[in-house]
């Protein structure tokens, strides 16, 4: 279906572009949200007509996200969830519990502008972004983790699992080295002893 963009949509096009796209992704999305329209005679005629208005307002939104990207400058919210010893969260981070912690954090943002691929399911820190408009995206920092001290861990730039598996690694080391150093320079010590024995025999 051809289409002509009322807004800038992301790998599409700009305002007035005429696009074609999927019927099912301009019917179940571009049309009803009025991000565009069908693209015939007497659309081109509208759109034309009101090219001007279209623009003017797409502006004062683009302002108005501009404005509010302001607020966003180096924000980052902190999500405490249960995880495995790997990890793992049991359960997953989805759109709704980011819209959540930034509308509790005191910024106004709706499902529809959290972009997230895919749902967050370890603990980390996580860049998502959110668009305010078409044009203006601003990135905050998603710090997932099981307690308050591990976040703040987090934030410091610690990747806390590697800090985990040093640790038990380490211990393991430890634990190992004071047995195996006593064995090891008795049997070196030894062995030259023997040596000069038998020289002194011979």
């Amino acid at each position: 279906m051809e289409v002509i963009l009322l807004e800038r949509v992301e790998k599409l096009g700009a305002i007035g572009d005429i696009v074609k796209v999927k019927d099912g992704f301009a019917r179940n999305y571009l049309l009803p949200n009025k991000k565009a329209l069908r693209s015939n005679a007497a659309n081109k005629k509208v759109f034309e007509a009101n090219r001007a208005r279209i623009e003017a307002d797409n502006a004062n939104r683009r302002g108005e996200a501009e404005k509010d990207a302001v607020n966003f400058k180096d924000v980052s919210v902190t999500l405490i969830r249960q995880a495995s010893n790997t990890g793992q969260l049991y359960g997953s981070v989805a759109v709704r519990d980011l819209v959540e912690a930034l509308v509790a954090d005191g910024h106004k943002v709706n499902k529809a502008q959290v972009v997230l691929n895919k749902p967050i399911k370890s603990i980390g820190v996580y860049d998502v972004t959110v668009a305010l408009h078409p044009e203006v995206s601003v990135t905050v920092k998603v710090n997932v983790a099981r307690s308050p001290e591990e976040a703040e861990m987090q934030s410091q730039g610690v990747d806390v699992m590697a800090a985990m598996f040093e640790k038990d690694e380490t211990g393991f080391v430890e634990d190992y080295d004071p047995n195996a150093e006593p064995g090891a320079t008795a049997e070196v010590q030894s062995a030259p002893a023997e040596d000069e024995s038998e020289t002194a025999e011979g």
